[in-house]
Formats: structure tokens, C-alpha cells, sequence
């Protein structure tokens, strides 16, 4: 206790306060100088074991309250404060701190006006998207993270950048790699560049997948890295190094607002050109079609990840030689969307993505599975779609695995041209999103549509929690 000192004058002000005392009565119940609990109150002094006791005794106050901080408050408004329109007003956690505990109510009331404005944000952006879908448009502003333009960008053009893929199949055909394209693409960065690649183990480089050093040409990978995402952080040096300009110039129309959001958009194109040198166009897109768009058969052909292929197929559509149109999505486990693309801009208004009814949230259940579904998307048309999870870097013992999911999909009119729609599958009745879907009796409802009234009656229950008119 005496190393840990307690310093709780606003808590013991509130007791006070709540009692309606004077200083001098409450200092006189505690045997203490009125001018001693003045400085206890200004955090200026300390609460002995002695005090806490008496505190304890005299006003019968839970000890916990008078030694615990007000924790919980403090998490939710330094999570406030970090939301781009609040972010760098605040220099420190300190002033949480203070208000938190001098002032709960006031940080209660807050918090509450902060979740109110975040709701009816969400709500107007729902509401923004179903009128954009009715041919009106309902611009709203709001701040956003430059990840956020990042991700706009991407997901609202399609997924097809012509110089990199050119420049990517001229650079491939020159390497010539054979069967061993990752020790042609260490050879070609040591004989032409002077740069070495080298795998490093976890307890020499803990935090990171990969490091450059330019000192001494240099390019780290960290060892829980699987052999198909180590090829894919050295092609994409090889591609920064080999093409620079094509992904310059790719950058350079995507017009990103920030130097922040332009870096992010660097790194996407990077990462496009390694699938591009990893999986040829060409080449990619013929074997694709004689396997029938098979992932599992594409990803073991060309050496690469079941997210790898797949990620390659929404990028086939060159200009007269065009593969189905896929488009993609990946979630985390708790629901959180880490990207969307696809051939023509991932289909937001008539597939949605947010339907906890897919195939994608099943897969975490399954993992290591390829779940096949059809999915009847309400007033969206009908969706084929593959899920399947996805593995991170590898985990230690006692670390978390840290495993996501992806689904490609396509209109079902491409079903025919694929090894998916072989066979018939179950059909799903989804929507887009919980607030634009008004499917009735549904069991997987999260959310009440915005389009229509909760149907409060007292005497009919349905089958979810928000019923509705």
C-alpha cells in the first residue's frame, strides 16, 4: 500500500458531496485537519490505510471503488478520441484520466453523445447507399482514415491495371524461372542489384514480416512467413525494382488526396505486381480456364496460396481476353471487412458483403473447408460463392492463430463456366445488409432495416428481435 499510493480526492469529494458535508464536518468524522482532506481532495496528499479504513467504517465506502480507476471510461474515450474527426486534440491520456474521474457523469454523457452520433452516421450511410441504388445521390461528409480512401478506390474500380500486368509478363518472360521462380528471383536481385534475401527467425526479428536494410542490400523475411507469402514480399521488391514506372504511372491515376493514402496505394500496387509476376496473365488465365476456375488446382499449378489464386482470378479482365468476372471479400473473426475487389468494383448494391447469412462466416467453423453455396441475395439477384479460411503468419506456442476468411464469388450466370457450379449447391437466402434487407422472419437478422417501422406489438413476437412493419 505505501508503494502503491492511492491519490482519490475527486472520489472522495463525490462522497462528501453526495452526503451534502462540509469539509469540516467530514475531516471531524475522520479525525483529520480540515486544511489535511482539502489537500486529500486536491490530489495533493495521499489516502493512508489508516484513512481508508475509517472511510470504510464511518461511511461505509467499498475499498475497491476508492483504489480502483475508472478504467472503463478511460478505454471508451481514449477509443473516442482516436476517431479521424477528434484525432490530435488531445496530447496525452492524462486529460481522460482527469475527467474520467473528476467528472464520471460528464464522461458518461459523452460517451453517450458520441455512440448516438456514430449510430446515426451509420444510419445515414445506409440510407445514402439505398438512395444512390434509387438513381439519387446523397454525398455525406465525414472524415476518413487515408486506409479508407484507400480502400474506396479500390473497391469501386476494376481490378485490372494493364501497364503492371504487361511489364510483369516481360519480366517474367525474361527471367525464365522454371519450376523454381523464387530462386530465379533471389538470383536475378543478387546478380543485377547486389541484394540478398535472407529468412530470419522470430526471436531476432518479433515484430515484423519483412525489413529492407539499404546499408547492406539486404532484404529480411521473418520465418513465420509460409514459403507462398516469402515469395510474395521478394516478387514484390523485384517488381518495385524491375517496373517501377508501370506502378508509377497506375499510382499516379488513382489521384489519392493524401501522401499518407498514396503510400497505402504503393504498397496495393506492389502487391498486385507480385501476383502478376507470380501468376503470368497469360498463362494464368488459360490454365484457369482449362481447370474451370478450380482454386485448389490453380494454387498447387503455380506454387502459390489458396488467397493468392483467388485474389489473381478477380484481376482477369484485359481487354479481349477476359475470365469470368470474380470478385472477392475477406473478413476477420469478429466481422471486420479487410478488403473488397473484383472485376467491375466489388458489387456493394447488389451483393452487399454484410449478411451474416454467407458462406464466409461459416468457413471460421470449417476451417481448411472450400464451402460451396448459392446465394439469393433479395432484390440483388442470385451470387455463386467459394469461402474458405486463410492462414496467417505462423504462430508460436501460446499465440493466437491469426486466421481470416475470403469468399469469391460471381453472378450465378458464370456458375456454368466454373468447377463450383458442377454440381448443385445449397441456396441461401440472404440480403445485402441487415439495415437495407427487409426479408421477413429471418433468423440471422442483427439489425432492424431503416426502411421500415419496428412493429412494437405486445401480443405477436416474430422470429428476431427486431420485427418490423
Amino acid at each position: 500500500m505505501a508503494e502503491n499510493k492511492i491519490f482519490a480526492g475527486a472520489r472522495v469529494r463525490r462522497i462528501r458531496n453526495g452526503l451534502s458535508l462540509t469539509q469540516t464536518a467530514m475531516a471531524e468524522a475522520l479525525g483529520i485537519s480540515p486544511s489535511y482532506l482539502n489537500l486529500i481532495e486536491r490530489n495533493q496528499r495521499p489516502l493512508t490505510v489508516q484513512l481508508l479504513l475509517k472511510l470504510a467504517s464511518v461511511y461505509r465506502v467499498d475499498l475497491d471503488e476508492l483504489q480502483g480507476e475508472a478504467s472503463g471510461s478511460i478505454s471508451q474515450l481514449r477509443e473516442m478520441f482516436a476517431d479521424p474527426l477528434l484525432s490530435g486534440e488531445l496530447p496525452g491520456d492524462q486529460e481522460l484520466i482527469e475527467v474520467a474521474e473528476a467528472a464520471p457523469n460528464v464522461a458518461t454523457g459523452i460517451l453517450k453523445l458520441y455512440r448516438a452520433y456514430k449510430e446515426q452516421s451509420s444510419r445515414l450511410k445506409d440510407l445514402s447507399g439505398l438512395l444512390a441504388d434509387q438513381g439519387h445521390m446523397a454525398a455525406l461528409s465525414e472524415a476518413r482514415l487515408p486506409m479508407d480512401e484507400v480502400r474506396d478506390i479500390f473497391e469501386n474500380r476494376p481490378c485490372y491495371f494493364a501497364r503492371i500486368d504487361e511489364a510483369a509478363e516481360a519480366f517474367h518472360a525474361r527471367l525464365a524461372p522454371g519450376d523454381d521462380l523464387t530462386g530465379a528471383l533471389k538470383g536475378w536481385l543478387r546478380k543485377e542489384h547486389g541484394l540478398s534475401v535472407r529468412a530470419l527467425p522470430v526471436h531476432v526479428m518479433p515484430d515484423l514480416r519483412r525489413r529492407f536494410d539499404r546499408h547492406s542490400m539486404r532484404l529480411f523475411l521473418s520465418e513465420r512467413l509460409s514459403a507462398q507469402d516469402q515469395l510474395r514480399e521478394i516478387a514484390m521488391e523485384a517488381a518495385q525494382i524491375a517496373f517501377a514506372d508501370a506502378i508509377g504511372a497506375d499510382l499516379d491515376q488513382l489521384a489519392f488526396s493524401t501522401g499518407e493514402a498514396h503510400r497505402i496505394g504503393r504498397f496495393e500496387l506492389a502487391r498486385y505486381a507480385a501476383h502478376a509476376i507470380m501468376m503470368p496473365y497469360s498463362a494464368f488465365l488459360s490454365a484457369a480456364q482449362r481447370a474451370k476456375y478450380d482454386v485448389d488446382v490453380l494454387s498447387a499449378r503455380f506454387q502459390v496460396s489458396f488467397e493468392q489464386a483467388a485474389s489473381r482470378l478477380v484481376t482477369l479482365q484485359r481487354p479481349g481476353a477476359m475470365g469470368v468476372p470474380f470478385f472477392l471479400m475477406e473478413i476477420d473473426h469478429a466481422g471486420h471487412h479487410l478488403r473488397r475487389s473484383g472485376a467491375q468494383g466489388f458489387p456493394q448494391a447488389r451483393f452487399g458483403g454484410n449478411c451474416p447469412k454467407l458462406p464466409i462466416h461459416a468457413a471460421f467453423s470449417q476451417a481448411g473447408q472450400v464451402l460451396v453455396e448459392r446465394a439469393d441475395i433479395l432484390g440483388g439477384g442470385e451470387f455463386l460463392t467459394i469461402a474458405r479460411t486463410v492462414e496467417g503468419p505462423r504462430a508460436g506456442f501460446q499465440e493466437r492463430v491469426r486466421r481470416t476468411a475470403v469468399l469469391l464469388g460471381c453472378d450465378l450466370a458464370h456458375a456454368g463456366e466454373t468447377v463450383y457450379g458442377e454440381t448443385p449447391v445449397v441456396t441461401v437466402a440472404a440480403g445485402t445488409a441487415c439495415r437495407l434487407c427487409e426479408r421477413q422472419g429471418c433468423l440471422a437478422r442483427a439489425e432492424p432495416p431503416v426502411t421500415r417501422p419496428l412493429g412494437l406489438d405486445e401480443m405477436v413476437t416474430g422470429l428476431s428481435a427486431f420485427d418490423f412493419q
